[in-house]
């Protein structure tokens, strides 16, 4: 790789850029320790035509990526006097605190280096606030900001709504949606999902609903985020009606559910014996593209294995294969089990041979699939 840009250099020192350092060392932070990507960046010097505070702040990026907001922070503190940090380098390292004495000990760091705080520096500092349940202190930084003159964006409001659900204020967090207009500021899905989740954890069901009715008059199109908020609530409750009918309202509306959804739905339709609901599911998923086919099939495999449904379980497994997706091993060996009891023997034979097509690449790639999720 060094051979490559050193080549690259010798031909146009501009081709060498801030953007290059930044890919570069993505790919060393992937396989190497945080030492030795630093010691990657200090190789940069010599290559750079401008080997400044950008690429710097591009090092901090990768480590924050790659490694750990905690190995960018220490790696920014040693590095600190042979760079001058800018706001960009602040805002980089102020996502994520957990530690709100932490957080307030690097504005202070920025005011001693001169650097001016934007919406984006004291949005991080308003969601470590309330993430801390510290309402009050989070609030006061937002007067602040009116008062110097700056205004709270969408992702300030968020913080805030999420935090009054934290301490158990629902019905102030609705009130935070209002204000927002009042400023001019309109909520995005994801504040009134805030906001849902607030009543969904109360047990507000349908305070949550007005607020999802609202977002579609004000129009704002929930999403499988918002869903999920409800689908969550009925699973644990083994609401069977309310988690179906809420599956035809959002594919009415045209929001494709994602992996989560379905999972809600396929386990719910299990616990029930659902098969029917089950298999609709699985037909959306085949026609429409949506959802995970690997995690989904083996709660779908076992119900109908369950059931003695055999010849459903043969369809959505050939469904499965065409779309390139290899049914689990344990789904497999259920389905074949079956088989062998009922005589069907050549069809053991079409899955067996359907199982075989899938070479490692396949099998390594449905593997990543299941950890991700």
């Amino acid at each position: 790789m060094w051979e490559v840009l050193v080549e690259m250099r010798k031909k146009d020192k501009s081709l060498i850029t801030t953007r290059t350092v930044q890919v570069v060392l993505a790919r060393v932070a992937k396989v190497c320790s945080v030492r030795q990507t630093v010691e990657s960046f200090r190789r940069f010097r010599k290559m750079v035509l401008v080997f400044d505070t950008s690429c710097y702040n591009g090092l901090l990026r990768t480590l924050c990526q790659e490694k750990s907001m905690s190995d960018a922070r220490n790696v920014y503190h040693c590095l600190k006097k042979e760079f001058k940090p800018n706001l960009q380098t602040f805002n980089i390292l102020l996502s994520g605190w957990k530690s709100s004495e932490e957080a307030e000990g690097f504005f202070e760091e920025m005011s001693e280096l001169g650097v001016k705080p934007d919406v984006v520096s004291y949005n991080c500092l308003v969601d470590v606030y309330c993430k801390n349940r510290e309402i009050d202190k989070a609030l006061k930084v937002v007067e602040k900001m009116r008062d110097g003159g700056m205004t709270p964006d969408v992702y300030t409001y968020t913080s805030i709504i999420g935090g009054l659900g934290l301490v158990g204020q629902p019905d102030k967090a609705r009130d935070v949606l209002k204000e927002m207009m009042e400023y001019g500021c309109y909520p995005d899905a994801a504040a009134y999902n805030a906001v849902i989740r607030n009543f969904c954890i109360a047990k507000r069901v349908m305070d949550a609903y007005n607020l999802m009715d609202e977002m579609v008059r004000t129009g704002l199109s929930p999403n499988a985020t918002t869903y999920n908020l409800f689908f969550r609530i009925f699973y644990w409750s083994n609401d069977l009606s309310s988690s179906w009918n809420l599956y035809m309202r959002m594919m009415d509306a045209g929001c494709l559910p994602n992996t989560q959804s379905c999972m809600f739905l396929i386990r719910l339709f299990k616990k029930q014996e659902k098969v029917q609901m089950a298999l609709v599911l699985w037909k959306d998923m085949v026609e429409k593209g949506f959802g995970s086919y690997i995690l989904v099939s083996d709660v779908l495999f076992d119900l109908l294995c369950d059931l003695g449904k055999l010849e459903e379980a043969e369809n959505c497994f050939l469904q499965m294969v065409e779309k390139g997706h290899k049914p689990s091993n344990v789904s497999f060996r259920r389905i074949k089990v079956l088989m062998e009891l009922a005589n069907r023997h050549e069809a053991l034979k079409i899955l067996s041979k359907k199982m075989g097509i899938f070479g490692p690449i396949v099998q390594e790639r449905d593997r990543i699939e299941r950890e991700a999720s």
